[in-house]
């Protein structure tokens, strides 16, 4: 009977998708087990539901979330449970996902890079509290505070910005830190790209090298890559990225085949595929043992595995380790992390008391990570394990669907008498715009998507009066503010007009960079409509969603009163033309 119920909930929910517009899935769902890997007749049939309730879960989530393709894989400490992929490597000629194909794990590769410090540390060649520019003393930070050590970079908590090269484009420019090391989490690329280049030089070998000789090569994982170049990507599934990657991205929005990579670094530089990375979550759930023996000592991998800070982006429960997050799942320590490149989204979950855990991958960066999927395989495992029914799938998550969708509903005005009228009908948010009745779309930022071309460049976002829980009192979309008669806030706000000089589009080509859109807004400016910007001199202003955000912006090269440079944390912009 429980079969048949999550059979027809599948079936509503294939329903409700394709009438939605879900186009990257035909009616036929591919699945693809990976051959080669033993488990006993008694393992497998252990598990036979299990399969079967994750392929359930993985068809409706690809459906809802637009995936070309995934893998994923389920494993214990007695192996490797089952690798499979869903799905297509290639959308245009429907070519299914192969197991042996490469998919980029990105940040997941933060914890091969710790575990090898960690080794380098148990051989007495690191010291993970002594400062960092003791061994690196070319590298470039200037800091009011205490040394930065490899144990602040580890745990992000060094006070550094986190999506810069180590090396910026101005010779004499030097990294600054907002925060005394320890104090804060700040999640940081940058810090473990630091500490990719500490492993090969303390290592005396390329990084790459170093963790094939230090990881992949002791846990068998002889198809995984740690570097990505183009010697790989005939071996790697065809991968995707947003056609329109200046603007916010509607769940089943077009989809361009994203370009060629190279990347070799400490912060997300390892491609491998579901096999292999059953391998790492075995060794993981195994508290670093292997069939070969140990890659870490039981004592370095409770270090590894410590809550050292804190870590609210990962969730409220959450805190960091070393490379991975620690947080609590049904009341079981999990060890999880997540991966996005340009063309790959990952997510891994390893339940440290059970000894089980799950790693997916997608072929395309959307925003969103395939955490449900892997928090669904710890759960139906987990059942398994205990002779216990198996969950029933999580229920459906179309775009449209909006928690207290009422609580948004009603008219706004703006400053100059425009308005805009939102009605809540079913869980679901329309806004009337020029007599068209505009279904609203979560998405992975902080508001709401209106598909229309006056509407796409900037998401909508709501507010309340500060320090009230109530209905909302402010609506704002770009450079447009809106409240209605319940805002009990300050209404007049003087534009400057040296501000003008900076709003505008500013944009870098590279892949991982991509537009910035800065707007004034209730007499300040805005990066994307909806990150506040605090000034700090006349042309350079902080980020102000927290006290302690160490990313800034500078406006520089102001010709005509226009800006033409903006420098993001020491990265470039340039401002073009297109709106």
């Amino acid at each position: 009977m429980k079969q048949n119920r999550n059979q027809v909930t599948r079936r509503e929910m294939l329903k409700r998708t394709l009438a939605a517009g879900a186009a990257t899935l035909s009616s036929r769902f591919f699945v693809i087990e990976s051959t080669g890997i033993t488990q006993n007749a008694k393992a497998n049939a252990k598990h036979k539901d299990v399969f079967e309730a994750l392929d359930g879960f993985v068809k409706q989530y690809m459906l809802e979330m637009n995936s070309p393709g995934m893998t994923v894989v389920l494993a214990n400490r007695d192996g490797v449970l089952r690798a499979a992929t869903y799905g297509f490597s290639d959308l245009e000629r429907r070519l299914n996902v192969k197991p042996e194909q490469l998919f980029h794990i990105g940040s997941i590769s933060k914890s091969f890079t710790a575990l090898a410090l960690l080794q380098l540390r148990e051989e007495g060649m690191l010291d993970l509290h002594k400062p960092i520019v003791e061994y690196l003393p070319w590298l470039k930070i200037e800091t009011q505070y205490a040394p930065i050590t490899p144990h602040h970079l580890l745990t992000h908590s060094a006070g550094l910005p986190g999506n810069v090269p180590i090396f910026l484009s101005d010779p004499a420019a030097k990294h600054k830190t907002a925060f005394a090391p320890g104090e804060h989490f700040h999640y940081c690329n940058l810090g473990y790209d630091i500490l990719g280049r500490l492993l090969s030089i303390l290592d005396r070998r390329p990084y790459g090298e170093s963790m094939r000789k230090r990881i992949l090569e002791p846990l068998d994982m002889s198809a995984t890559e740690p570097a990505i170049n183009s010697d790989i990507r005939d071996r790697t599934a065809r991968n995707y990225m947003i056609y329109h990657d200046e603007r916010p991205h509607s769940r089943y929005g077009k989809l361009a085949e994203a370009p060629q990579l190279i990347f070799e670094k400490g912060s997300g530089s390892i491609a491998s595929t579901a096999r292999d990375m059953g391998l790492y979550v075995n060794m993981l759930a195994n508290r670093g043992r292997t069939p070969k023996g140990r890659v870490l000592s039981e004592k370095s991998f409770s270090l590894f595995a410590k809550t050292h800070i804190k870590a609210k982006d990962f969730g409220p429960t959450a805190s960091y380790g070393y490379g991975l997050a620690i947080d609590e799942l049904d009341g079981h320590t999990v060890a999880r992390h997540t991966g996005g490149m340009v063309s790959f989204m990952s997510a891994m979950q390893v339940d440290l008391d059970e000894g089980v855990g799950a790693f997916a991958s997608i072929n395309a960066m959307q925003g969103y990570r395939p955490n449900p999927v892997v928090v669904y395989a710890l759960k139906v495992m987990r059942a398994a394990n205990a002779t216990q029914a198996i969950p029933p799938l999580p229920p459906p998550n179309p775009p449209g669907k909006i928690e207290m969708a009422e609580e948004y509903a009603g008219v706004f005005t703006s400053p100059d008498g425009r308005k805009l009228e939102f009605i809540a009908e079913g869980g679901r948010l329309f806004l009337i715009h020029k007599g068209q009745r505009l279904q609203l779309e979560t998405t992975t930022g902080n508001g709401f998507l209106a598909q229309h071309p006056d509407l796409d460049r900037f998401l909508i976002s709501f507010a309340r009066n500060k320090g009230e829980k109530g209905k909302i009192t402010e609506v704002s979309h770009g450079a447009d503010w809106y409240v209605n008669h319940q805002y009990a806030g300050p209404r007049d706000f003087t534009r400057s007009k040296e501000l003008d000089a900076f709003i505008g589009h500013y944009r870098n080509d590279s892949p991982w960079i991509g537009s910035l859109r800065v707007v004034q807004r209730k007499g300040r400016l805005w990066l994307d409509g909806d990150l506040p910007l605090d000034p700090v001199t006349v042309n350079t202003f902080k980020l102000a969603d927290s006290p302690y955000n160490p990313e800034w912006i500078s406006f520089l090269d102001v010709v005509k009163g226009k800006s033409m440079h903006l420098k993001l944390s020491g990265e470039d912009y340039w401002r073009v033309e297109a709106k």
